[in-house]
């Protein structure tokens, strides 16, 4: 029913608008517009956003008309805002951070060294698992201040206007950023004389090629270690 359908789109800008949008997918959600939308469905809970901490959830208690709920600690615990930095003397140049930072936060360019923009920087945490040499921390941005007290109205409509942007031109090129090639560098363009591939192999060969990235960026970083530092 389009009256229907048009009143839970309604809802679910209300709520979208409500949250952090620091996009970190801890909800179980891609990003904080497809959690409003399910909780506009009524498929999600409101407790489920840890960077918007109590005060989120009582606020998006407040828009959907729900009891206010403690919460929930498997989608992770209210805490301060960080910020993430790169040690740029380990960093390798591998951009799998750069590819999976929801905000475009972080700077550089194949086998050269990356930065992070703190002031883009949500402190979502998606670049500490890809990170093959280990050399991205977080740091405490908001000292003592949890939740929405650690975040402002103001930086959530720049990060979800980034946000925004970065899924533009994605949509733009037709698909997520090229996985990066054997070497950690220079993607790796598909042989136009060849018949297009199947999904299935398809997904494979981007995994192959991932896990290929990844030995060789941690085997360039082990030799820059040394036998010292092993």
């Amino acid at each position: 029913m389009p009256g229907l359908r048009q009143n839970v789109d309604e809802l679910a800008e209300r709520i979208n608008a409500a949250l952090p949008q620091t996009q970190c997918t801890r909800c179980g959600y891609p990003d904080c517009a497809s959690y409003a939308q399910a909780i506009a469905a009524g498929i999600a809970s409101i407790n489920q956003c840890p960077p918007g901490g109590q005060e989120g959830v009582a606020r998006l208690a407040a828009i959907t008309g729900q009891a206010v709920q403690p919460l929930n600690p498997d989608h992770g615990l209210e805490a301060p805002r960080t910020v993430a930095v790169i040690d740029e003397n380990w960093c390798i140049g591998c951009t799998l951070c750069i590819k999976a930072c929801p905000t475009d936060a972080i700077v550089g360019a194949n086998k050269l060294m990356h930065t992070v923009m703190p002031a883009h920087c949500t402190g979502c945490e998606l670049c500490i698992p890809v990170c093959p040499v280990d050399c991205i921390q977080l740091e405490n941005a908001s000292g003592s201040a949890t939740g929405w007290a650690a975040w402002t109205p103001a930086q959530a409509d720049a990060a979800r206007q980034r946000y925004t942007a970065r899924q533009q031109r994605l949509a733009q090129t037709g698909a997520e950023p090229p996985e990066a090639g054997p070497d950690g560098g220079t993607p790796v363009p598909p042989d136009a004389g060849t018949a297009p591939a199947s999904p299935a192999s398809t997904a494979s060969t981007a995994q192959e090629t991932r896990q290929a990235a990844i030995a060789a960026a941690m085997a360039r970083a082990r030799q820059r270690r040394g036998p010292a530092s092993r």
